[in-house]
């Protein structure tokens, strides 16, 4: 089954799903357990809410992105501990972007999503982070294979991308 994941979105499968998503300062966090060969991903827009959460979580934050995450997993039978991560995403939109400004925000991304997943113990084994322009991703939950291809902004690639 093959997962197209919007922004904010959360998806977790087993080993006949294929997630795939389309990034540019937002970052997806793949979790994938290579036993069970069942996964989880995520894309998310912001680090953080700049207000209390509502009652249900939300995938646009990367702080309640992981929870849902594990959320998913552990409802498929899968101990989010033992799952391998990988991180992807974060790239700068404009060329004229500082990766220190205020507007930077695919940096704070990607270093949230480091952050979030070692203070949770869970090792991350690749990740493809910044730099310019989209990514087009896919996760084969069969495999744990994450393919990732940068492309800058105006690229014709990114026609039909979903």
């Amino acid at each position: 089954m093959e997962v197209f994941l919007q922004p904010g979105e959360v998806g977790a499968g087993s080993s006949g799903h294929v997630f795939k998503t389309l990034l540019g300062s937002c970052v997806s966090i793949t979790l994938w357990h290579p036993r069970r060969r069942v996964g989880a991903m995520s894309h998310f827009l912001l680090p953080t809410r700049n207000q209390p959460p509502g009652k249900e979580l939300d995938g646009r934050y990367a702080d309640e992105a992981v929870p849902l995450m594990r959320r998913h997993l552990m409802r498929l039978g899968v101990d989010p501990m033992e799952c391998q991560a990988k991180i992807f995403g974060g790239g700068r939109m404009f060329a004229s972007e500082s990766q220190s400004g205020a507007l930077a925000v695919g940096r704070r991304n990607g270093d949230v999503a480091r952050e979030l997943l070692n203070a949770q113990g869970i090792v991350v084994v690749a990740e493809d982070l910044f730099g310019y322009g989209h990514r087009k991703l896919v996760f084969d939950v069969a495999t744990g294979d994450v393919w990732s291809c940068q492309v800058q902004p105006g690229d014709p690639d990114l026609q039909g991308a979903q």
